[in-house]
């Protein structure tokens, strides 16, 4: 459980809170680079840490992220026209480059542009992902994951909008004791299927690794003949998972990594990215990349890209469930492994009240990350420097393996996990 009162300080990310401050210390992904396609394209409005903000393509290709509403009345800045260098408010004229500062007033005839100023933040542009940085002060490095340093054919981003609460969407993520359960599937393409060693283990003890950048954590299950599986994973603070790919588990070995970005909207939604990339020669296939993501539950079939990439299955239609495939296909009877978590996520409410909760030993790494929280939102206050601001996570792996029970995990997924000497980062 957790107490109403620290509930509230991780959960509430508004400007002046405390975990707002402390989101605000990252880069945080915006937009994907293709929703602002060329110089002078119509704006995109877009909220992120409860903030109404524009992002826009300038005639130089700049891209600024700037608050949505004209000084001069208020008037929404995403009507405007997107030309010769800025964004020009429809309403009376008032022009504003990728720095939010005013350089023309239409309507006033002795003109104080040089006075006016809009809120405006730092943007970067890598791995087909335009990132912002909503903290004061100088940015840190540019976000850096392996997944945006990979030609475009090894990689696929997408994301969708979940209507409820950052934290519970981040602890769906972190859980790995549900996903044999909640996407257990008894027909191949359907969910992770019976015959795959994450369904025919057991119970996973979680190992817990603290580190600079956040933690390493498995899920080690026992299998027959004194074997083992061992799946790791990465957090990295303050939204971030790497996790294997979808087919791990089934006995193929890939050089596909997966994760996700849990990134806060408000208070009471939250924009899902999901990412998937090959390290290696081989490029995704067609169904991974051009689909963007439909057998996970991202693609175009689950999510409505015109609307805000809001998923077509959510509390208003009961997330579509079908109860005949409930009884005869998979474990759930919603389609798509990530349209499921959404489900069970929302079903909790905007902001899920924890001082009711019972965890358990299965539950160790979502209690690990909750105490980094706290601890985080305190280094901030006492104007420091949390977990994963710095460069350490950069060349960080996810791994999965079968193993002799008897070989320490550690000695086969370590070399895996940690790339470049990475080994350094891990703490305990």
């Amino acid at each position: 459980m957790l107490p109403k009162e620290e509930n509230e300080l991780v959960t509430r990310v508004g400007p002046g809170t405390p975990m707002g401050e402390l989101m605000r210390k990252y880069w945080l992904p915006a937009l994907l680079s293709w929703e602002l396609p060329s110089p002078d394209c119509p704006p995109i409005r877009l909220k992120l840490l409860g903030e109404q903000l524009v992002a826009f393509r300038d005639t130089n290709g700049n891209v600024g992220v700037i608050d949505e509403f004209c000084a001069h009345r208020r008037a929404s800045l995403w009507l405007g026209r997107n030309e010769e260098g800025g964004l020009r408010c429809v309403f009376h004229g008032w022009k504003y480059d990728v720095t939010g500062q005013c350089v023309d007033q239409m309507n006033e005839p002795e003109s104080f542009k040089d006075k006016i100023k809009l809120a405006s933040y730092a943007t970067s542009e890598r791995g087909g992902v335009i990132w912002t940085y909503m903290g004061r002060g100088t940015p840190p490095p540019p976000p850096d994951f392996e997944y945006t340093r990979v030609s475009e054919r090894h990689r696929e981003v997408n994301r969708v909008w979940q209507e409820s609460n950052w934290l519970q969407a981040l602890e769906g993520g972190l859980d790995t004791s549900h996903a044999p359960i909640l996407h257990r599937a008894m027909k191949a393409g359907a969910g992770i299927t019976m015959d795959t060693a994450f369904v025919r283990g057991g119970a996973p003890s979680l190992e817990v690794d603290i580190t600079d950048y956040g933690y390493r954590y498995a899920g080690v299950r026992p299998l027959v003949e004194d074997q083992q599986y061992v799946r790791g994973y990465h957090f990295v603070m303050p939204f971030t998972q790497i996790r294997p790919s979808q087919n791990a588990g089934r006995g193929q070995e890939r050089t596909v990594i997966s994760g996700h970005h849990w990134v806060p909207i408000d208070d009471e939604n939250c924009m899902v990215w999901n990412w998937d990339y090959s390290y290696g020669s081989e490029e995704l296939s067609e169904s991974e990349r051009g689909g963007g993501g439909n057998g996970g539950g991202n693609g175009p079939q689950y999510v409505d890209y015109a609307n805000e990439f809001r998923a077509k299955g959510n509390p208003r239609n009961n997330w579509l469930i079908d109860r005949e495939m409930q009884r005869t296909v998979n474990f759930t009877g919603i389609r798509g492994i990530n349209a499921q978590d959404r489900a069970v996520q929302e079903s909790m409410g905007p902001i899920v009240d924890r001082s009711l909760e019972h965890l358990g030993p299965a539950d160790k790494a979502i209690i690990a990350m909750r105490r980094l929280m706290l601890e985080a939102i305190k280094v901030v206050e006492d104007g420091g420097t949390p977990r994963g601001v710095a460069a350490s996570y950069y060349d960080l792996r996810a791994y999965e393996k079968v193993l002799p029970r008897t070989l320490p995990w550690r000695d086969v997924l370590d070399p895996e996990m940690y790339q470049k000497g990475a080994t350094a980062s891990r703490l305990t």
